[in-house]
């Protein structure tokens, strides 16, 4: 499914060069449950993005369902986020002005998806995470065990065979975060994609593949190189 070789990405900083991904290779099969561990600064961020579609590396290939990213336009590169990859992020970025559900289809309005198909499969995400109940509450009505779930919804409402997940219970108490792993855990049961970001290596020891990330480089089941790791 997902095909990366010898990608490459630099930033200047102060004058100084830094190789926040340098010269990774990572393929990921249809299925599958990965995380990629690393503490701040480690690169893990730049290649969500990457994975992501949401920036271009300077060297190196990335297929993606066997097409070549490197080739494809911003608008190309748009569809691919809207159709093929569902994003669940550690702050949630749940509108505040929206019930659970408006906020649910929004991926869909993008898509020019009618109204009354939107209600549909936006009720029809809320469901599988457990939150059809929920649909009409605003955001402050709800939990923050809650507020990601409907984030998790969101991200699913658009049917996408990948769910990108970057430090998904960064920001839920310790039995909340159990709870949504065993969320994730059961949709990659149902033959969803999930990458999950992390700094945590309790967190990452949930998924059934596991690779570090240090100064850039990547390292499958980390090995020493992650038992040296900095997590903070």
């Amino acid at each position: 499914m997902i095909q990366i070789k010898n990608m490459m990405k630099t930033y200047k900083l102060g004058g100084e060069t830094v190789h926040a991904l340098n010269n990774v290779s990572l393929e990921i099969k249809k299925g599958e449950f990965l995380a990629i561990i690393g503490p701040s600064g480690s690169g893990k961020s730049t290649l969500m993005n990457m994975l992501g579609c949401l920036d271009r590396p300077d060297q190196g290939s990335y297929f993606l369902d066997g097409k070549d990213i490197e080739e494809m336009d911003d608008n190309q590169l748009a569809l691919i986020r809207n159709q093929k990859i569902g994003f669940i992020f550690q702050n949630f970025n749940l509108l505040t002005k929206l019930s659970a559900l408006e906020n649910v289809e929004l991926p869909l309005i993008y898509s020019g998806v009618s109204a009354g198909e939107r209600r549909l499969r936006a009720l029809d995400s809320l469901m599988k995470v457990g939150l059809k109940d929920r649909a009409g509450h605003m955001p402050s009505q709800l939990s923050g065990g809650q507020q990601q779930r409907v984030a998790i919804a969101r991200a699913l409402v658009g049917q996408p065979s990948i769910l990108l997940a970057d430090e998904p219970t960064g920001a839920l108490d310790s039995k909340t975060s159990r709870e949504i792993l065993e969320l994730m855990q059961e949709l990659n049961e149902l033959g969803h994609t999930i990458i999950l970001i992390t700094h945590d290596l309790a967190i990452a020891k949930q998924a059934k593949r596991m690779v570090s990330i240090q100064d850039g480089r990547l390292q499958e089941n980390g090995g020493d190189f992650l038992e040296n790791l900095a997590i903070h």
